[in-house]
C-alpha cells in the first residue's frame, strides 16, 4: 500500500520549512512568491491533497497583534503603543500589550507568549542583539516590524525616528547657547537608539567645535536612575558641563531630579535638553527643551507596515523627523549669565 504523501514530503521536495508549506498550503499570504511557487509545484509534483478539516484550522486567524515595548513606563512607549492600537482597531485586530523592561529575559518570556497564541504578527522594540526567541520569531516568519529600534543582520521592516537630525539639532542649539562643554547622557550601545545617538552626538560636537573631551560621556540604561547617577558623576568633576543633554525623556527626568537635589537650577546654572519630548515638560518650571517625536505616529505606521507583511507584501522601513523644541531649561552658559 503506497503510503500517503504529507506535508513534510512537501516540504522537503520544495526545499523549505514545514511551516512555510503549511502557509503557502493554507493560503497564508505571509510568504514569499519564490516559496509559494516551489511549494504549489512540489505538491502537484507529489499528488499531495491536504485534509480539508486541517486545512480550515489552519488558515484560522486570530485577529491578534503582539505588542512587545521596551518600557511601558515611558511615556514616548506608551503613545508607540496607543498609536498602533489605533491603527490595530481600525483594521479589526486587537493588540496584546507587552513589557519588556529593558531586559532581553523578560523579552523572551512575552515573545514566547505570542508565539505560543499564534498573533497574527507582532511589532516589536527590540532589545539586545536579537538572539532567544526574537530569533525565533523570524525563522518561524511570523510576520514582524521594528519600532522605534532595530537589530543588525535581521531583515525586518522598522519604524524609526531621525536620530542624526534631532540630536544635530540639539547639539547646534546649546553651541548657539554658548555651550562648549555639554554632558551627554546616552543609552546602551547593545541598543540600536543607544549607539546612533551617541554617534550622532561626537559627529555634533565635532561639527561645532567643541570641547570632545570623553569624560562628558556617560551610558546609562534608558530609565530614570542611571540619568541621575549619570548626571552626578557629571557635575562632580573639575570641569563640569555647562549643559547636559539626555538621550531620553526618563534619564533627564533623572537629571533633573538630582540637579535640583543639588539646588541647581536649569536654565540658568546648568542647561538640559532631553531626545524625546512629553506633554509635562512644557509644565515644569522650567520648562524642558526636548527633541520631538512622532511617537503615535511611528505606533501607526509600524502597524501599516505589519498590516501589509501579513498580507505577503514586503514594505520598505520609514524614518521619521524629529523637531526641536525650544524652551527655557538649555538657557545660556553660565559664564554668559552673569
Amino acid at each position: 500500500m503506497t503510503k500517503a504523501v504529507t506535508i513534510k514530503h512537501v516540504a522537503a521536495r520544495a526545499g523549505v520549512s514545514v511551516g512555510t508549506a503549511s502557509r503557502v498550503l493554507s493560503g497564508n499570504p505571509a510568504t514569499s512568491s519564490e516559496a509559494r511557487t516551489r511549494v504549489r509545484a512540489a505538491a502537484e509534483e507529489l499528488g499531495y491533497r491536504p485534509d480539508a478539516r486541517a486545512r480550515g484550522l489552519r488558515s484560522t486567524r486570530s485577529n491578534a497583534i503582539g505588542l512587545l515595548v521596551s518600557d511601558v513606563r515611558n511615556p514616548f512607549f506608551a503613545d508607540i503603543a496607543y498609536g498602533a492600537e489605533r491603527a490595530a482597531l481600525r483594521a479589526g485586530h486587537v493588540t496584546l500589550l507587552a513589557n519588556a523592561d529593558e531586559d532581553t529575559r523578560q523579552q523572551d518570556t512575552y515573545l514566547d507568549t505570542f508565539l505560543s497564541q499564534r498573533v497574527d504578527g507582532m511589532i516589536v522594540a527590540p532589545q539586545g542583539a536579537g538572539g532567544g526567541n526574537l530569533r525565533s520569531a523570524v525563522e518561524a516568519e511570523v510576520p514582524l516590524v521594528f519600532v522605534d529600534r532595530t537589530v543588525d543582520g535581521f531583515d525586518v521592516p522598522s519604524v524609526t525616528a531621525d536620530n542624526e537630525g534631532g540630536i544635530a539639532q540639539a547639539v547646534a542649539h546649546l553651541a548657539a547657547r554658548g555651550h562648549t562643554r555639554i554632558g551627554y547622557i546616552g543609552g546602551p550601545r547593545s541598543i540600536s537608539t543607544g549607539r546612533a545617538r551617541h554617534d550622532a552626538f561626537v559627529r555634533a560636537v565635532a561639527a561645532n567645535g567643541l570641547d570632545d573631551d570623553t569624560g562628558l560621556i556617560t551610558v546609562g540604561d534608558f530609565q530614570s536612575a542611571s540619568g541621575a547617577l549619570a548626571t552626578a558623576r557629571l557635575i562632580s568633576g573639575e570641569r563640569p558641563p555647562t549643559a547636559l543633554l539626555a538621550a531620553d525623556s526618563p534619564m533627564a527626568m533623572g537629571a533633573l531630579t538630582e540637579l535640583r537635589a543639588r539646588g541647581l537650577r536649569t536654565g540658568s546654572d546648568i542647561g538640559l535638553v532631553a531626545f524625546d519630548d512629553t506633554e509635562w515638560f512644557a509644565e515644569l518650571d522650567p520648562p524642558i527643551t526636548a527633541v520631538r517625536q512622532a511617537a503615535r505616529e511611528m505606533g501607526e505606521t509600524a502597524m501599516r507596515l505589519l498590516l501589509e507583511v501579513i498580507a505577503g507584501g514586503a514594505p520598505d522601513s520609514v524614518v521619521l523627523p524629529t523637531e526641536l523644541i525650544v524652551r527655557e531649561s538649555s538657557g545660556a552658559a553660565a559664564t554668559e549669565l552673569s
